[in-house]
């Protein structure tokens, strides 16, 4: 990273480097803001004591919130897609996107960035109907039917986090306290805790969760299998979709010489001259004005800070 950048600059960076992640970062903020905007409005204007910021907020939730009744679904079916980008507590809002932020660069190391807005849409749409015949099909569910609704979007965040878990099971993250750990067992502890939760009032969210984390399965099973490819998807060829299968190695011959001290440093300050090159053009042209060979060579830098 180049310490010299403003943090306005680093910012650009970010985005040109991962838009298509930043995007969704930055919608889900901007709606959360625009109801915090709402709620204040409300209290503004009404009495002391009348929580009126509460009757400003469900008169606006009851248009984007997705429901469980389907005659209800029909006149109002644009939910199915708003419900994804509104968290109405700020923690739930800030929980969703640091989860969306780690399982996202990780997914899009291996995938091409627009991938993932086709993955976060996939598995909001899951969550919703998942949701909705929950409720239908559920005798529990049946007093609170015509008066339920759901928000947030954790079953875009679960399709992404299990998507990214079956593409590359065998990543590993380090956490605080516990050490490494591979992904496919934090994504199979979070949707095992989603289905021990439903007997909690949340019972329609950890629903929703659950059909967006079988989406994101399918999503990468769908494409891995080529049945994309069967029904006439031929892009799905060119996508690199077992990441830890091994190239043919190629025979070359070295020398075993050690690299002494002053060699190593040699080499380490031109490779670090070059990475801060590259950061500098990102910031007066974008990414996309990066040669394959500069791309290359950031991502194997950004993998082994």
């Amino acid at each position: 990273m180049n310490y010299n950048q403003s943090a306005s600059e680093r910012f650009r960076g970010m985005l040109q480097v991962q838009p298509a992640l930043w995007m969704l970062i930055l919608v889900n903020v901007g709606v959360w803001f625009l109801l915090a905007l709402v709620k204040t409005g409300g209290f503004l204007a009404h009495p002391a004591g009348t929580e009126g910021e509460q009757l400003w907020l469900d008169m606006i939730l009851g248009w984007v919130a997705v429901p469980a009744s389907i005659p209800v679904l029909m006149l109002k079916p644009w939910t199915l897609i708003t419900y994804m980008f509104v968290q109405e507590s700020f923690w739930h809002l800030f929980f969703n996107l640091i989860w969306l932020y780690w399982f996202g660069k990780i997914f899009m190391e291996f995938m091409p960035g627009r991938k993932i807005v086709t993955l976060y849409f996939i598995g909001g749409i899951a969550g919703a109907l998942t949701f909705i015949l929950s409720y239908n099909a559920f005798p529990v569910f049946h007093d609170t039917l015509q008066f339920s609704t759901t928000i947030g979007s954790s079953a875009s965040v679960l399709a992404i986090t299990v998507a990214t878990a079956v593409l590359v099971p065998a990543y590993t993250v380090n956490f605080l306290f516990i050490g490494p750990v591979k992904i496919k067992y934090i994504a199979l502890f979070t949707v095992i805790l989603d289905v021990l939760m439903i007997r909690s009032g949340n019972a329609g969210g950890h629903f929703a969760h659950i059909g967006g984390a079988i989406s994101g399965a399918l999503y990468i099973l769908f494409i891995r299998n080529n049945v994309g490819q069967m029904l006439g998807f031929s892009y799905l060829k060119s996508l690199n979709l077992n990441p830890f299968k091994r190239k043919p190695m190629r025979r070359v011959h070295t020398t075993n010489k050690p690299l002494t001290d002053e060699e190593f440093n040699i080499m380490k300050a031109a490779k670090q001259k070059k990475i801060d090159h590259i950061l500098d053009k990102i910031s007066r042209s974008g990414y996309t004005s990066l040669s394959s060979e500069e791309k290359d060579l950031l991502f194997k830098s950004s993998k082994n800070q």
